[in-house]
């Protein structure tokens, strides 16, 4: 579903729903007081957020498993697949499965490192226990008391922040931020702060500034005509960032979040953009849910984590493994 327009706004339909949730607060708050948690041993590095719809996370856990490979850590992901059928708890292979099965977030995942779904979190987390991984990073999961996190990192957007801030489904949180941020260890707030966040979040945690970039080829987008078309939490932020790099935008269309594209839609935006003399440009994470003869006629725009004080990560990742001063 596309995130309803009061979530950023307010007004009378998000008051109509505050008791609404109110409820969901409170059923989130017993759960995670009912629930004993699965302690694995091995560490597990939580990547959450507080609202629904996309902050950036999957870029976050990508540039994470990067960093922790190359410390020679073997991290094994672990998600929900969300949009995917597969309950797991199922190691990704992308040769083998799609999106269908397992979602797009997990396929994006498994190129980096092993990657696993589950819809049980901790049946998940034990598979990778017994498949050897040396460290658990979960993509999302963060409100979710079945596996026990060492270490919880927030994504927060600085032009979003927490929408109007009410509860789901007057809003966009999942939960109240005080309760949120009293479990994390740090955030990592993407730029740009538009909001301004970074004062009063800085004054309760670290917070780790960051911006997703277009990779290199991005920059063949500049000047050309663009008809751009996205499935993702915020498809804005997808069409702002080419626009930021000189593609000249014709057409843009939105569509809700893991949307599973049907052949037909993809032949629809194929045709517009042949009739405006553009090329149809997409995310990775719409790509890997097309058809595999549409990809071949879709341009992908990638993107990476720039982490604006890398010193910093690489700190907080150097201490929580203990390879700090050379301690490793």
């Amino acid at each position: 579903m596309r995130a309803p327009e009061f979530w950023s706004t307010g007004g009378a339909v998000s008051t109509l729903l505050t008791p609404l949730g109110a409820a969901f607060d409170l059923a989130g708050r017993v759960r995670r007081s009912w629930v004993r948690p699965l302690c694995p041993p091995i560490p597990v590095i939580c990547i959450g957020n507080l609202v629904a719809g996309g902050a950036g996370k999957t870029p976050v856990v990508l540039s994470l498993l990067l960093a922790m490979t190359a410390r020679g850590l073997a991290p094994h992901a672990l998600c929900r697949g969300y949009g995917g059928m597969e309950i797991g708890p199922m190691r990704v292979d992308p040769l083998h499965h799609d999106a269908d099965q397992v979602g797009d977030e997990a396929l994006l995942l498994a190129t980096m490192a092993p990657t696993w779904v589950a819809r049980d979190r901790a049946a998940g987390a034990r598979a990778i226990v017994d498949a050897g991984g040396g460290a658990i990073v979960m993509d999302d999961g963060f409100q979710n008391p079945a596996v026990a996190k060492d270490l919880s990192l927030l994504v927060i957007d600085g032009t979003y922040g927490f929408g109007n801030g009410r509860l789901i489904p007057a809003g966009p949180l999942r939960e109240s931020i005080a309760d949120g941020l009293a479990r994390a260890d740090a955030v990592v707030l993407m730029q740009p702060d538009r909001l301004g966040l970074a004062d009063g979040l800085s004054a309760r945690l670290p917070v780790l500034r960051a911006r997703l970039v277009a990779t290199a080829a991005g920059a063949t987008l500049s000047g050309k005509r663009v008809l751009a078309f996205a499935g993702i939490g915020r498809p804005e932020k997808f069409f702002a960032t080419l626009d930021s790099l000189g593609a000249i935008l014709v057409g843009c269309r939105a569509f809700a979040d893991h949307h599973r594209y049907d052949p037909a839609e993809i032949e629809d935006v194929l045709r517009r953009a042949d009739s405006m003399d553009a090329v149809a440009v997409t995310t990775e994470k719409d790509a890997v849910r097309l058809a595999p003869p549409m990809r071949t006629r879709v341009r992908v725009l990638a993107v990476t984590v720039d982490w604006l004080d890398a010193a910093a990560f690489d700190s907080l990742l150097d201490r929580f493994f203990g390879l700090a001063d050379g301690a490793g």
